[in-house]
């Protein structure tokens, strides 16, 4: 178990940090409050979880290599981001007013969108999962783990964000101020 511990301090550090799927569980959080997240909190998940295993197949190396196919990722990844951090533009909602967009299909796609969750995935096969023998090791291990990490450092950025929102509910200009937050790391991950 303790050959895993640099991955599960890798995975920690990479998913509990700033990007561009807990910025958004932030400003849902802080627009709708916690209990409608979780649909969109499930389809992260399932979204992480199928770009690890189409990581782990080798889709990763195929997009390294084509120069045309990363910009079209990149600039639909941006696109689709900034849509969804865009939803909170208009302030708090109304209990009825909870978009569909942040149901499970919109979580579905975001870390297969984001380049933060290609390198995390990339390098945690890279560099840890390659040196594992076995199948626990090289399949299991490291997919397991996003999900754990995941489950517990994106509820955290939701209620954060749910938190947040309560004590602000009618800061138009706090979620605004979300909004631009999670734009700006958009574009910053776009252009590294």
């Amino acid at each position: 178990m303790l050959s895993y511990l640099p991955l599960w301090l890798f995975i920690i550090v990479m998913v509990s940090t700033p990007g561009p799927a807990n910025l958004l569980l932030m400003a849902a959080g802080a627009r709708h409050g916690f209990r409608p997240l979780l649909p969109f909190l499930g389809g992260l998940i399932a979204g992480k979880l199928a770009l690890n295993i189409a990581i782990m197949l080798g889709l990763g190396s195929v997009l390294m290599v084509n120069e045309g196919l990363r910009l079209g990722f990149t600039i639909a990844s941006a696109g689709y981001m900034s849509y969804l951090a865009l939803q909170g533009w208009r302030g708090p909602t109304q209990a009825d007013d909870t978009p569909a967009i942040m149901g499970a299909k919109a979580g579905l796609i975001v870390h297969p969108l984001s380049p933060k969750s290609w390198v995390m995935a990339t390098l945690a096969y890279s560099q840890f999962a390659a040196t594992y023998e076995g199948v626990f090791g090289h399949y299991i291990i490291v997919p397991l783990s996003f999900v754990i990490a995941q489950l517990i450092f994106h509820s955290l950025w939701g209620l954060a964000g749910a938190l947040v929102g309560q004590q602000l509910r009618q800061s138009l200009v706090m979620h605004r101020a979300l909004v631009l937050v999670t734009l700006a790391v958009i574009l910053w991950a776009v252009l590294q």
